[in-house]
């Protein structure tokens, strides 16, 4: 064993050295990064799959010399590793602090990624000053009206301070008698405070008028019902000194069914969730929009609800088609439900590695393959993250499914430890509302297969935190145990493993 070791360190002595001669690329210089996790690996190498060098503190600041799609090349005490970037965060004093960009075009493109074959998630207008995050190559990060997104460097410019002030200046549009603001634009966030990263409160609809309370810079403080109010952006509307007149209401309410249903900020499966409200809660009716309902929030502003999760005060037609909306789908069936299949790792991320040789990579995409498939008998929609051995970002895997419309999202891995006798399956959530999900996948999984039942965990992967729908993240089973990657590798096991996530999925829609 001693001789054993020797070689070890000396193979990763090399390794090491290797590493550091490595010219860096120059276009990060001078970036920094901050680790957002207890600790945080340092690897010789741009995945998973490679060694480790060492560890970082939560905290702790590193410079950024390099990057590779997730992963960050870092400079450390003179020496160089790769740092997985969705445990770290922006460094408030980087380079980049502070900085805006505006838009040289109308309707340029933001898009969920660094390419232009990525979902458009919106648009910018000639003018539009947003925040600079990061560049990577010839796109750039930005956050506009608290949104994240990518836009292409050829149709921004990039103005400091003192510019934006002047283009805030000129551009103030005269206040001087005015109290009221009407709306504009379709849709309009409303904000806790006068910043475009405050917390959104709801939203107000296109000709909308309301009495303004305060004005700072280009924001305007609104009244809302209830005595309510928030903060819109003033280029969005017209200020004038007529009376104000907020959407009209009726006297309908509606009563929530099921705890945990997602209150939308736009009337469609797809968009984001403004709030998630429990079975009882009762909300005031703005108007009815088709097979949605327009209601009031508590905090103000306005979102929406569709009408097959809740119980009308209406006597009308309205209510009555509740009922048969919810029960389109049959027991049985996943007609009309979307399913996101997300096969792990992919491309140069080969993901962990078995004692045979078996990359995770090639495993989780064959098994994604053929649950599709039973899926799609069963009648869902199936959208996969990745069809081909790509890689796919982490966060374009969640865009993927939020653009999609999908209703449930399961993420599929192979797992590694070094401890080699460790064997089973587990089922991740992050989120407490992703629990019950993760139950009834691991339950359907525990009634098909033979593998040790490491039951529901919580855990901190980004592929789950930043979903806003059911999410589980499986890994079927350990690599590291020969035994295990035998059975693992089997075309049975993957068919009986497919069969079980069916299974559990099949529950959890059947008890909506």
């Amino acid at each position: 064993m001693p001789k054993l070791a020797k070689l070890v360190a000396a193979v990763l002595l090399v390794s090491f050295t290797l590493l550091d001669v490595r010219p860096a690329v120059a276009d990060s210089s001078g970036q920094t990064a901050v680790v957002d996790s207890p600790t945080l690996n340092v690897r010789s190498g741009p995945g998973l799959t490679y060694s480790l060098k060492g560890k970082l503190k939560d905290g702790q600041k590193v410079k950024i010399i390099d990057k590779s799609d997730d992963w960050y090349q870092v400079s450390i005490n003179g020496e160089t590793g790769w740092i997985a970037s969705w445990l770290t965060k922006s460094d408030e004093q980087g380079s980049n602090a502070d900085k805006t960009i505006v838009s040289r075009v109308d309707s340029l493109n933001i898009r969920s990624s660094p390419s232009i074959t990525s979902a458009a998630i919106g648009k910018l207008r000639s003018g539009d000053l947003a925040q600079l995050v990061e560049y990577q190559g010839e796109w750039a990060s930005i956050i506009v009206d608290g949104m994240e997104g990518w836009v292409h460097t050829t149709y921004i410019t990039e103005v400091d301070s003192d510019h934006v002030q002047n283009i805030s200046e000129t551009d103030k549009p005269a206040v001087t008698n005015a109290n009221t603001f009407t709306v504009t634009v379709n849709k309009l966030n409303v904000r806790k405070k006068p910043d475009q990263t405050s917390k959104k409160i709801g939203t107000v609809s296109k000709n909308d008028t309301f009495p303004i309370q305060k004005i700072d810079g280009n924001w305007v403080k609104i009244s809302l019902t209830g005595n309510q109010s928030g903060w819109v952006y003033s280029f969005h509307g017209e200020l004038s000194s007529k009376a104000a007149s907020t959407s009209s209401k009726t006297d309908q309410t509606v009563s929530i069914v099921t705890n945990g249903t997602n209150i939308r900020v736009e009337p469609a499966t797809s968009s984001e969730v403004a709030l998630r409200a429990d079975a009882g809660d009762v909300f005031q009716v703005v108007e009815k929009k088709e097979k949605w309902y327009e209601i009031q929030l508590p905090a103000g502003g306005t979102a929406y609800v569709a009408e097959w999760v809740v119980n009308s005060s209406d006597t009308s037609s309205a209510s009555t088609t509740a009922v048969p909306e919810k029960k389109k789908r049959v027991p049985g069936t996943l007609k009309g439900i979307t399913i996101a299949l997300d096969p792990g790792h992919g491309g140069n991320d080969r993901g962990t590695t078995g004692t045979r040789g078996t990359d995770e990579k090639n495993l989780t995409l064959q098994t994604a393959e053929l649950l599709a498939g039973k899926l799609k008998d069963a009648g869902a929609i199936v959208v996969m993250t990745r069809n081909s051995d790509t890689y796919v970002s982490l966060r374009k895997r969640t865009s993927i499914a939020h653009q999609e419309g999908a209703d449930a999202f399961v993420s599929l891995h192979y797992d590694a430890n070094p401890d080699r006798s460790i064997t089973g399956f587990t089922t991740y959530y992050t989120q407490s509302a992703q629990q019950p999900f993760a139950k009834a996948v691991n339950e359907g999984l525990s009634s098909t297969i033979d593998l040790t039942n490491r039951g529901t965990q919580p855990a901190n992967y980004l592929v789950l935190r930043e979903n806003r729908l059911p999410a589980v993240l499986i890994e079927l089973g350990f690599l590291s145990n020969s035994s295990e990657e035998r059975v693992l590798t089997s075309s049975y096991f993957r068919e009986q493993a497919s069969q079980g996530i069916y299974k559990g999925l099949l529950h959890y829609f059947d008890a909506q």
